[in-house]
């Protein structure tokens, strides 16, 4: 069978590509599937969206990652390269589907392909903003928090000009 079929409580059904299937893709179509489908059709799921969830945690785990992982460490250099510039863009995107892909970019990096290193190069990079973006978001938000405390007088300037340092060292 090609499919996968949710049942819907109302009665209708939800068809998704079934895993075996998945095995014949080139190797970051799974993983862009995930994301296209978590990204933009799993609210209209509506009581199938648990189940499909679970499925493709499912396929992340038994199809995408490891035929992605078996390219990223073999030698065919050209696969690689197609294989990185995908999950660069990826990346881009939704840099949390690439993360499976992070403990591989050190040996990556050390490969003797200059497009090779360039792109895992990218992906780190990518990797880093959006660590650092959501730092930033934690701080943002104990700096609304000890803002609001300051306007209410439960927290002296001292503290609030302390909260206020923290938060623009980490802006710059």
């Amino acid at each position: 069978m090609d499919i996968k079929v949710f049942k819907l409580k109302n009665g209708g059904v939800v068809q998704l590509a079934d895993k075996e299937k998945m095995q014949e893709w080139p190797i970051e179509l799974p993983l862009l599937f995930i994301e296209y489908i978590k990204s933009k059709q799993i609210d209209s799921y509506g009581s199938a969206k648990r189940e499909v969830e679970k499925y493709l945690d499912e396929i992340l785990k038994d199809v995408a990652i490891p035929r992605l992982i078996a390219v990223l460490r073999g030698d065919d250099n050209e696969e690689i390269v197609l294989a990185l510039t995908r999950i660069e863009e990826i990346s881009r995107k939704n840099v949390d589907m690439a993360k499976p892909i992070s403990k591989y970019l050190g040996d990556l990096l050390k490969k003797n392909d200059k497009n090779i290193v360039k792109l895992a190069k990218t992906i780190s990079d990518n990797f880093a903003k959006a660590e650092r973006k959501e730092e930033l978001a934690k701080k943002r938000k104990i700096m609304r928090d000890k803002e609001k405390l300051f306007l209410e007088g439960k927290i002296n300037g001292e503290e609030y000009a302390k909260a206020r340092r923290e938060y623009l060292t980490l802006k710059d």
